[in-house]
């Protein structure tokens, strides 16, 4: 029967998405540096727009062979009305061939024209978050409603796809079948042989009973000959099984200081921040809730709207956040069943005396718990809750802290603190 298949994706006029997603793995390492430069120009709202990229031409050209000056070619040109077979054409002066054009040379002698495409939201998207994730993430539980599966080996089948046939497990079947089939015949056969052998020496011979013994042995060797080399009984597939897999489920805390020190530009630097966090999170995983804790002297659990466009201020107590966070956990995420992280956001202006409470929160109560907890100070000045996690980062590898001070370092920082294989 003759077989058809209809390519039914959605493809744009004039494109080839095949050939588009080769080029893109070609040259993914040149695409992936022109995102992180466009990052830097662009503001928060405009981070899922495509982008346009360009890739210099020296990346994309391919390799050609050309004519080196010398040596004897033939050549056919249109339209001669000079020149007759066997005339010999004088070589131009100025040594190798090459255009002449009207355009003003480079001083080196070389140039390079710029390869510009465009890619699209989505693509520039993976790209972004190309290589990081959630340090330290474990599967934790089996989700009834939605498991997720992964192929296991089961042992062998006696029917199956020929692609899964087992060549050595099909033959040991038949090597065994063959054997068990045919050793009475053999053994029967052996001794016969030996039978025939004895007459055989007899003076004078029983001819009638040497006849015998010859048509048992031929019926016997005839017998084992018609035992099949291979039977579809001895055929043995390889089974595989599908079984349900423990599912990753974590939950990421942000935390933000929205206290009087933290003017404008430092509440807008820790916004993009979480907004690079929160879209990260949720193109990554499927299933990973997002907790925004807000706090000044007082911490609340808002929404996302509120997080990002709430103006409460007030003074600083930066522990009310942590320990808010310690409650939730306690209250619906436990760490056996949950991946716990956690990013914090501040200027770093605290009491002094609530920064060590912060310092004891932290290596007491969250970290024993979090697979990771990310601090982020928005401001130059060492501040006195610096210096407390400071300490907290020198006993606890799943404590990361760094500083963004200007909106271009803000990529960065978020792919330093949650690149792959740096906090594993």
């Amino acid at each position: 029967m003759l077989q058809q298949v209809i390519d039914r994706r959605l493809s744009g006029k004039n494109k080839s998405i095949g050939n588009r997603e080769r080029f893109l793995r070609r040259f993914r390492e040149q695409i992936r540096d022109a995102i992180r430069r466009a990052v830097s120009g662009r503001s928060i709202h405009d981070i899922e727009q495509g982008e346009d990229i360009t890739l210099p031409r020296r990346d994309v050209s391919e390799p050609v062979f050309g004519h080196g000056a010398g040596g004897s070619r033939e050549g056919v040109h249109p339209g001669n009305r000079e020149y007759v077979q066997g005339d010999r054409i004088e070589r131009p002066s100025g040594g190798g061939g090459g255009g002449s054009g009207s355009g003003q040379a480079s001083p080196d002698g070389s140039g390079e024209d710029d390869f510009v495409f465009r890619i699209t939201r989505e693509e520039f998207m993976q790209y972004f978050f190309d290589d990081l994730a959630l340090p330290h993430l474990v599967r934790t539980q089996l989700l009834p409603d939605a498991p997720e599966w992964r192929s296991q080996r089961a042992g062998f089948i006696s029917e199956g796809t020929p692609t899964s046939l087992h060549v050595v497990r099909s033959m040991r079947m038949a090597l065994g079948r063959r054997i068990a089939m045919g050793s009475d015949a053999r053994r029967r056969l052996r001794e016969l042989e030996l039978l025939l052998a004895e007459l055989m020496r007899q003076v004078p011979e029983p001819k009638h009973e040497i006849l015998e013994v010859k048509v048992q042995i031929e019926a016997l060797r005839r017998r084992v000959h018609q035992i099949p080399f291979l039977d579809p009984f001895d055929l043995r597939y390889r089974n595989r099984v599908r079984v349900p897999l423990p599912t990753a489920k974590a939950v990421m805390f942000c935390l933000m200081d929205v206290s009087g020190s933290m003017d404008e530009s430092r509440k807008d630097l820790a916004k993009r921040f979480f907004i690079l966090l929160y879209l990260f999170l949720t193109r990554h995983y499927d299933r990973t809730d997002v907790v925004f804790i807000r706090h000044h002297t007082q911490a609340a659990e808002v929404s996302e709207d509120e997080f990002f466009h709430s103006t409460e201020t007030g003074g600083t107590v930066v522990s009310s956040a942590l320990i808010l966070m310690h409650q939730i956990i306690q209250a619906r995420y436990p760490s056996s069943e949950w991946n716990i992280y956690g990013a914090q956001a501040s200027d770093g202006d605290n009491w002094q005396q609530d920064s060590s409470t912060c310092r004891e929160w932290l290596i007491d109560k969250l970290l024993p718990s979090a697979r990771y907890f990310a601090y982020v100070q928005v401001g130059e000045e060492n501040q006195n809750l610096w210096e407390e996690y400071c300490r907290v980062a020198e006993t606890n590898p799943n404590f990361a802290m760094q500083k963004i001070t200007d909106a271009s370092e803000i990529y960065p920082v978020f792919r330093e603190l949650f690149k792959k294989g740096v906090n594993a």
